[in-house]
């Protein structure tokens, strides 16, 4: 970062910053990041702005890339853990910009706008309601779509993957770059979205299909998503990955994981991948608990886990 700013001493510098590229959005200054994270938990970014429109974004950051200044997108704040110390710099979220429109309407598919501000449950209650299949197992999912997609996120056999089209990123100078399906290579929950830049929209393409049958599906996996994972509870999602042999929450579980905790971080009983938020858990305790159920599954069957939330900011 620009030793120009530092830290929140030099928030006059950031209003100056901001003032002087035609910024149209919320603007927080030391902004507690456990009012935006689902787990409610994390420290205070220097800087969190809201574009309302692209050109808005696109000042911010070509101001930040002249000053050779970072930044970092955040989505729905879902499968996110901010660390106490908070985020140095400067945090911008697309909430705004959330529009969901119909661009190609054929026989049997359809094609739709959607950027990536949106909400992800927003954009599965338009398929529903229009009688558009393809993304039923991603309902209940939080988040925005610029995060699905960045995380290519699913479940029970359905992901962005197999809906996605093309998206369209900013890159920290300003370029608007569009990448296909293949260019984006959505994995097991990653995407290969280029550095310094920040998911705009995408285009997806459904399928037409029956609305009740539509709604019957998800209704279904809803019921089983209840059944099987801590909903009401406070909690940034599944916590590590799971392995081409065997699912994590199984690894966690059987080396008698479930209900440890650290502070008011603990390992649900529901579901041993979830690692939830009791209260008031701080990021050290969440931290630590992540550790300490790592060397028990190492210890008892010799497998590492990999992280799959994303750990951020000052310690």
């Amino acid at each position: 970062m620009n030793k120009e700013i530092k830290h929140v001493a030099d928030e006059h510098l950031w209003q100056e910053i901001i003032s002087q590229c035609s910024f149209s959005g919320e603007v927080m200054f030391r902004e507690v990041m456990k009012m935006h994270t689902s787990l409610k938990i994390g420290g205070p970014a220097d800087v969190f702005v809201f574009p309302q429109e692209v050109i808005s974004l696109k000042n911010i950051l070509t101001a930040l890339k002249r000053r050779d200044i970072s930044f970092m997108p955040v989505g729905g704040g879902t499968n996110l853990l901010v660390r106490d110390g908070g985020i140095e710099g400067i945090v911008v979220s697309l909430r705004d910009c959330r529009r969901i429109e119909v661009v190609d309407d054929a026989k049997d598919m359809v094609s739709l706008f959607v950027e990536s501000g949106a909400p992800l449950q927003k954009l599965v209650s338009f398929a529903k309601e229009n009688g558009f299949s393809g993304i039923e197992g991603l309902a209940g999912i939080p988040g925005s779509v610029g995060g699905a997609i960045a995380g290519n996120a699913g479940a029970f056999g359905y992901s962005m993957k197999n809906v996605i089209v093309s998206a369209v990123v900013m890159h920290a100078d300003g370029r608007l770059i569009k990448l296909d399906a293949e260019e984006l290579g959505l994995e097991y929950r990653k995407a290969n979205i280029p550095a310094d830049s920040i998911i705009l929209s995408a285009n997806i393409r459904l399928r037409k299909d029956i609305k009740e049958d539509i709604a019957k599906r998800m209704e279904g996996f809803l019921k089983e998503k209840r059944e099987r994972q801590p909903l009401s509870e406070l909690s940034a999602g599944c916590v590590f990955k799971n392995s081409a042999e065997t699912s994590a929450g199984k690894l966690i579980d059987e080396a008698g994981c479930k209900g440890m905790r650290v502070g008011d971080a603990e390992v649900s009983a529901v579901h041993a991948n979830f690692l939830i938020n009791k209260g008031n858990a701080s990021a050290a305790d969440f931290i630590k608990l992540m550790d300490a159920v790592k060397a028990k599954v190492l210890a008892t069957f010799g497998v590492e886990l990999e992280t799959e939330i994303k750990v951020v900011g000052r310690g």
